[in-house]
């Protein structure tokens, strides 16, 4: 794995299980820092670290969420232990395109995909994405993910807001081409009243995996992970430890 693309906080033991977690639009490898302190030490995560943030804020960012996964599948390279994909929102998105790059290649599968805050993608569903930044802040109030106080300072504003307008841009521009369905296992999670995702459209994602599905409801809105780290953790735990063992 090139190490430039991934960050791990919290140490895990040797023969642990890995966990690689995709950020959310706007986020950062450190969004799975709780996740991962809950996981340890039998699972290890590591989190992706999109250009254009945090100690990659030179680099710009990437506007096409199928490079971008491009990008991810040739930093994994071939497994050197067990491992599964867990992407949130957008994330979602790089997870499962990820995913499906990996297959085409003569390496393991993942044990399992944890797709959450984001519905199945459709030929019918495209992402219109805000107009312009009001909209877009308008947009990221309703969620609920950032922190108001860099909302609120401006100068905070004007170093984040180049790395929203690539990921709305990214997110926009995609468009579900089809393809077959992943070999994997795929569990889905999401909160009851997240404004984006129904539960019927997170159950649609049963279609795109040919293997066992789940679907996990949690309470609270888009980001409900917060609030829900350490059940989020059990399912994760609950699903690779019965795959490893």
């Amino acid at each position: 794995m090139k190490s430039e693309w991934f960050r791990c906080y919290v140490p895990a033991s040797e023969n642990a299980a890995r966990l690689i977690c995709f950020p959310h639009a706007g986020g950062a490898a450190s969004a799975y820092v709780t996740l991962a302190r809950a996981l340890a030490p039998d699972i290890e995560v590591v989190s992706v670290q999109y250009p254009g943030r945090q100690d990659r804020r030179r680099e710009p960012a990437v506007t096409d969420l199928r490079l971008l996964a491009g990008l991810v599948t040739e930093a994994i390279g071939e497994p050197d232990r067990p491992y599964a994909l867990f992407g949130h929102s957008m994330g979602a998105i790089v997870a499962h395109e990820t995913a499906r790059l990996l297959a085409r290649r003569p390496v393991p599968a993942p044990l399992r995909l944890f797709l959450s805050g984001r519905g199945a993608p459709s030929p019918l569903r495209r992402e219109a994405g805000p107009r312009d930044d009001a909209a877009l802040l308008t947009e990221i109030r309703r969620l609920g993910g950032t922190d108001s106080a860099l909302l609120d300072d401006p100068e905070l504003l004007e170093l984040a807001m180049p790395v929203l307008r690539a990921d709305y841009a990214a997110l926009g521009r995609y468009h579900w081409t089809g393809g077959p369905p992943l070999a994997s296992p795929l569990s889905v999670l999401i909160g009851a009243d997240d404004p984006l995702v129904t539960v019927g459209q997170a159950a649609a994602w049963r279609e795109h995996t040919t293997a066992s599905f789940e679907l996990k409801v949690f309470p609270g809105g888009h980001f409900y992970l917060g609030d829900a780290t350490d059940e989020v953790a059990d399912v994760v735990s609950s699903a690779l430890t019965a795959r490893v063992a």
